[in-house]
């Protein structure tokens, strides 16, 4: 399996697509997701260790890729029974570690030729890579001639809280479709409380969206496991007056 994700949005995607079932049409192509946060690689990679680990072994070409044409290198990670294929700019790494589960995490610069555009890398580097790469299997990706081990690459890991008995200071990492404003802050974190501060201002926490009126205020764990500050029908980042990057700390 060979799984697809992007910042892409319509029309290029199946360029990939063509890519791949034009070297193997036996390839069972999977596309994750194409509406990732338009250039942002921090959000990409918070929503990537999200999804991927739900799939079964594959190889996952992961693009976005705001450097595209410049001289960042590409990537192939191998962590346990995935391969993942991307720009050296850190998105590959959380999900990475994500599937990983605790195991190691190996990196390789992938080498490639002039590609045919300098703007659409997806097409020409990396969709050619994961057809390498899941032809290969992922236990032999070094023994590939273009994997070389990396000495060095971009490392990103998302920020972590700051936790103490009485609340926690974190950030918002993303925004979702919804207006639910997903923090860093775990849930195991949260003491069984009914109502917690958030930025001052006191608020009712729920385990569902309907544990509160519609239009109003809450705070909850979300699937990912992380505090959400949401509203039940409405658009929590409207409400709380937040956007991605920006602090907020709650307080029990």
């Amino acid at each position: 399996m060979i799984t697809l994700a992007s910042d892409f949005g319509d029309h290029y995607p199946a360029a990939m697509r063509g890519v791949v079932h034009r070297a193997d049409t036996d390839t069972d192509v999977v596309d994750v997701t194409h509406t990732l946060p338009r250039g942002d690689v921090r959000a990409g990679a918070f929503w990537l260790a999200f999804l991927l680990p739900e799939f079964p072994p594959a190889v996952h070409c992961c693009v976005v890729d705001p450097g595209v044409g410049t001289d960042r290198a590409a990537l192939v990670v191998r962590a346990g029974e995935h391969a993942l294929v991307g720009p050296d700019n850190g998105l590959l790494l959380p999900p990475a570690r994500a599937l990983a589960d605790e195991g190691e995490v190996e990196v390789f610069r992938w080498r490639y030729d002039d590609p045919a555009s300098a703007t659409f890398h997806g097409r020409d580097v990396f969709a050619p890579a994961a057809v390498a790469v899941d032809e290969a299997g992922v236990d032999g990706v070094d023994g590939l001639e273009r994997a070389v081990p990396a000495a060095d690459h971009d490392p990103l890991t998302l920020p972590a809280p700051e936790i103490g008995d009485g609340g926690a200071a974190g950030e918002v990492l993303v925004v979702d479709g919804f207006g639910n404003c997903i923090t860093n802050v775990p849930g195991t974190a949260l003491p069984a409380v009914d109502t917690v501060a958030v930025n001052g201002q006191q608020v009712p926490v729920g385990r569902s969206f309907a544990a509160v009126e519609p239009g109003e205020r809450l705070v909850t764990v979300g699937s990912h496991g992380n505090l959400e500050c949401d509203v039940n029908d409405g658009r929590g980042e409207e409400a709380f007056a937040l956007a991605p990057g920006d602090a907020v700390r709650f307080e029990w």
